[in-house]
């Protein structure tokens, strides 16, 4: 009787164990089944190293009872998840980022050859945009022309006709060419000219095209054609169709300028607007091998003219009278006649006046455009001091590029401090006319003399601590856009001559154009 109880015992205890070895197995069969659901909602390559921080599940979830998964639809499951490596990449395909919310784990996934850093929360399907059936090199190219864009001429020639609005990546809307650009402290002022640069038709064109410049030699060492590529990479982003957002960052090209600069033009200080200029128009001139006299380049064929300057030197102030006429004799002090190219006219403004109005405010004055223009009529005289030698010079305009470029001169600099004229310069947005500041025979010469405003920076508060903002002009659309910093906003064209113009853009009209800007 004994030996039965104790084979009883012993049965039942083998019952015990093979119930717990069935659970324990079942248990292990649900953790995979989860394991693989979650394998799905983050998708990765076989050997490819990810990271995923999984959130935590509810303490009802932790908590309530696994179900009990039949053992033919766990086999199945597996058996499916085994796919092949083109599959597994089909399916990767159907991942796309999304830029609008926010990481929750970084995720490493290889395409074709090149690491993008990616988000789980950051991923969702769009079969809108990316077919479920797509190679996963259709989702590498797209991410390659979003860094490095790519233009055709035909993309090219049709920018100026498109007033099609363009959608990013993070659900915004923009119009190519005009976007924000990134102020990292204080390059507002490179970044405004910058922007003005890349709404001239003929230079944006130029630099789309990377075969254009990417085979000009330089000399061993030579940093200054990192300028030229920099600036054609910012170009392409700026009308890039498919951004990943409304706006750009100069970062990289702030740094060639600071390099090729020494340091003149930095990224955490403030900088002159028409300094910045004109070393920027002068440096890529020569970085892309002209010349001053013989070989030309873009930048030459877009914004070089020529004048003639008359100089006569003076005598000195406090000598007597008769011996001035005396001197005048000499053939030291007569007028001189020099050929001279530009790159941009410099205007000068009146001087402001001190006196205040009845509300003990200080009266801003307005002045017209063609009366500060009337500097290069060829008669009006204008005296200029050295430290040593006094001059009378005028200017006459014997070339007219097809783009002009007006700097208006806002501040006096003297030994002690930096002084701004807020004088309003009163202009009209089209049909300036030209032809009266050419002599005779070269106005037989020149057909088309009229121009028309594309581009308006404007600095406003004080010499040391101001601001840029640009006003720019959408050839597709005809209308005006105001740009400052990452902001961008709609203008009438109206208000654009109320404000403290400092760098203008003109366009010269051909004869088969039309007025396309409105009053």
């Amino acid at each position: 009787m004994a030996m039965s109880g104790r084979s009883k015992r012993e049965s039942r205890g083998s019952t015990r164990g093979k119930r717990e070895s069935e659970s324990r197995s079942s248990s292990a069969r649900v953790k995979r089944e989860r394991d693989r659901e979650r394998e799905t909602e983050a998708p990765s390559f076989r050997g490819s190293p990810v990271r995923v921080k999984r959130e935590v599940e509810p303490a009802s979830v932790r908590e309530a009872p696994a179900p009990v998964v039949p053992a033919v639809r766990v086999k199945r499951e597996r058996e499916a998840d085994e796919d092949s490596e083109p599959e597994r990449e089909q399916r990767m395909a159907a991942w796309i980022p999304r830029t609008g919310g926010a990481a929750t784990a970084p995720t490493w996934i290889p395409l074709t050859g090149v690491c993008w850093t990616l988000t789980l929360r950051n991923c969702v399907p769009s079969p809108s945009r990316i077919s479920m059936r797509m190679p996963v090199w259709c989702v590498a190219s797209t991410f390659r022309y979003v860094l490095k864009p790519t233009f055709t001429k035909q993309q090219i020639a049709n920018l100026d006709k498109q007033a099609k609005l363009s959608r990013a990546y993070d659900g915004t809307t923009y119009l190519p060419g005009i976007v924000g650009l990134n102020n990292i402290k204080a390059n507002d002022y490179a970044n405004a000219v910058l922007q003005a640069l890349s709404n001239v038709p003929p230079l944006r064109n130029y630099f789309l095209e990377e075969d254009n410049y990417k085979n000009i030699k330089r000399p061993p060492g030579d940093i200054m054609f990192l300028l030229v590529q920099r600036f054609g990479e910012l170009m392409r982003k700026l009308w890039n169709p498919r951004n990943f957002k409304a706006h750009v960052s100069p970062h990289e090209m702030l740094q060639a300028v600071v390099l090729c600069s020494k340091k003149t033009f930095q990224i955490t200080k403030q900088g002159d607007g028409v300094d910045f200029l004109s070393w920027f128009l002068n440096a890529l001139h020569s970085a892309l091998g002209g010349t001053k006299k013989k070989k030309k380049t873009i930048v030459t064929d877009v914004f070089q003219g020529s004048m003639r300057i008359f100089t006569k030197k003076l005598p000195h102030p406090d000598l007597p009278a008769e011996e001035k006429e005396q001197l005048l004799h000499n053939d030291e002090y007569q007028e001189t006649m020099v050929e001279s190219t530009f790159m941009y006219l410099t205007l000068d403004l009146p001087t402001a006046p001190l006196y205040k109005d009845e509300k003990e405010q200080l009266i801003i004055p307005q002045v017209p455009l063609f009366n500060i223009l009337a500097k290069f009529n060829g008669i009006t005289e204008k005296e200029y001091k050295t430290y040593k030698e006094n001059f009378l010079k005028r200017f006459q305009l014997t070339k007219l590029p097809p783009y002009l470029i007006f700097c208006i001169k806002r501040f006096t600099k003297n030994n002690f401090f930096v002084e701004k004229n807020p004088t309003i310069v009163n202009f009209p947005i089209t049909n300036v006319d030209l032809r009266e500041y050419l002599s005779e025979e070269v106005q037989a010469v020149h057909k088309n003399t009229t121009y028309d405003l594309i581009a308006n920076i404007v600095h406003d508060g004080k010499p040391s601590e101001g601001s840029y903002r640009i006003h720019v002009l959408h050839h597709g659309t005809g209308k005006w856009y105001e740009l400052q910093d990452l902001q961008v906003t709609d203008i009438l064209p109206q208000m654009i001559t109320l404000s403290e113009a400092y760098i203008q853009i003109w366009k010269r009209r051909d004869n088969d154009e039309t007025n396309q800007q409105g009053a």
